[in-house]
């Protein structure tokens, strides 16, 4: 995987880190081939600032030797890639592919209402809600994404994962969707979850094509 730099990006709701959704993870890419870091975004932040901090970071990957650059986010980090991933931008803060956990993909709908708060504020209009949706943002030029999710998720419902494969099959866009029966919010890499935890083995194969 000479050239390709990942970015992990742990989920917390955009209040906190989560810790196993950060470095085991760098690990995990690390013993399938692939060189990774964690990005500890800015908590706590309204938009834009998140999402400026990782294009910078993605530019900086970019300038110190990464010609490829994959995103693997989870939950609220899920959805900060998704952004850096589908917005419109110039060469160096480019995204090649994306691998979205658990994501939140809609501000659009009433779930997860805390990470909306944080993110947009209270006041939030229809067209920054709107501007702010994975599913809106996607186009026939976006890049690959692997999107994975459980059926069961009670605080990011797998709606979320349905409503981005859906724009992403509309744009023609290449993807693999992969909702797992079992399983709660917050999995991580899914050891020992039951089926779910077969998702890094399918990643491990999608992520090699990419990179």
């Amino acid at each position: 995987m000479t050239g390709t730099h990942m970015i992990v990006l742990p989920g917390g709701g955009y209040a906190e880190h989560a810790s196993h959704e950060a470095e085991p993870v760098v690990d995990w890419l690390g013993d399938i081939g692939v060189r990774a870091s964690v990005f500890r975004y800015p908590l706590r932040a309204r938009h834009p600032e998140p999402l400026n901090a990782l294009r910078a970071e993605i530019r900086r990957r970019r300038a110190a030797g990464a010609q490829r650059i994959g995103l693997i986010g989870f939950s609220a980090g899920g959805h900060l890639a998704g952004l850096a991933a589908l917005g419109p931008v110039p060469p160096d803060e480019a995204v090649d592919f994306a691998v979205l956990g658990y994501a939140i993909t809609s501000m659009e709908t009433e779930t997860y209402r805390p990470a909306r708060l944080i993110l947009l504020g209270e006041d939030a209009g229809p067209e920054l809600r709107r501007s702010t949706s994975l599913d809106s943002l996607v186009t026939p030029q976006s890049p690959p994404f692997f999107v994975w999710h459980t059926a069961e998720d009670p605080y990011v419902p797998a709606e979320h994962t349905y409503r981005l494969a859906a724009a992403l099959a509309a744009g023609q866009v290449p993807h693999a969707v992969h909702v797992f029966a079992h399983g709660p919010h917050s999995l991580g890499l899914a050891q020992k979850a039951g089926e779910a935890a077969i998702w890094t083995t399918l990643a491990k194969s999608w992520i090699h094509e990419q990179a």
